[in-house]
């Protein structure tokens, strides 16, 4: 299994601001103005470090503050073009800056995947889990062109049924204890929602649209959490700490507070309130 404190987690001083320049910045999430991917952050300075990193959610960009790239991108820079820039003539900078965009995708299946053999639950399955994560793993250590040509969507796919699969597991110990079913509104469409008379143990929230939702005490006890929106999602004295497939991202863009409950792999975000 992968140390997920150093191999999964945003190293920036390792990296060579590559989010800050692949990426593709909107408006609509997070961001005082579009920028192309490709196009360098006005705020990014010649080392790589942000002129402005200490006031970003002041100046415009929570979205900045959001992102998590899983450590993806010091993999890139230390390991895929073993130390060498975007800046670098002897390289193509948008090779690079596809594979950063392809790393990630691994780096956030392998985050899932060593969250799945983590649980007790789906124990039967542990083995097809471990011997996938070896295989992405791999993956991972490609050269620059093999990543690009990597057919990212079979694999995922394929990691996809094992966490389904982990997570009907879960779920269903969940919900087979329990008189009263989870009732989850239709569509999974719950915008602007106040769900906190909803039962959501062992809910199955997988890409659920839970933007600006009052989740406010709400117990989310394996709550299948994957792809969901939680942006401005009220998640104050929540309980998230055995919810499953969760990540730093989608805990970044929520309104917690010191007695919103996490899981021990996610950090308290600095600006959530006392």
């Amino acid at each position: 299994m992968i140390d997920l404190d150093k191999s999964l987690r945003t190293d920036c001083k390792q990296c060579f601001g590559l989010c800050c320049v692949a990426l593709y910045f909107s408006a609509s999430e997070g961001f005082p103005t579009d920028k192309e991917s490709g196009k360098s952050c006005i705020n990014l300075k010649s080392d790589f470090k942000c002129s402005i990193h200490n006031n970003l959610r002041n100046q415009g960009l929570k979205g900045c503050t959001a992102y998590d790239c899983f450590g993806a991108g010091q993999k890139v820079a230390k390991v895929t073009y073993k130390g060498c820039d975007w800046r670098d003539e002897k390289i193509s900078s948008n090779e690079m800056f596809d594979v950063f965009l392809i790393m990630r995708q691994l780096h956030e299946m392998l985050w899932y995947l060593n969250q799945a053999i983590s649980l007790k639950e789906n124990y039967s399955i542990h083995d097809k889990i471990r011997t996938i994560i070896e295989d992405t793993e791999k993956l991972t250590y490609l050269d620059g062109k093999s990543l690009i040509g990597l057919d990212i969507v079979s694999h995922k796919n394929k990691v996809n049924v094992l966490l389904l699969e982990t997570s009907e597991i879960v779920r269903n110990k969940v919900l087979n204890g329990q008189k009263k079913l989870p009732k989850i509104p239709r569509g999974l469409d719950c915008i602007g929602s106040d769900l906190r008379n909803v039962n959501l143990k062992g809910a199955n929230l997988r890409g659920s649209l839970l933007i600006a939702t009052n989740l406010r005490g709400v117990d989310l006890s394996k709550a299948d959490l994957i792809g969901a929106d939680l942006r401005d999602a009220d998640i104050r004295g929540a309980n998230l700490s055995d919810c499953i497939f969760i990540t730093q991202s989608q805990i970044n863009t929520a309104k917690g507070d010191s007695s919103t409950k996490l899981p021990k792999s996610l950090n308290r975000p600095f600006y959530w309130e006392k």
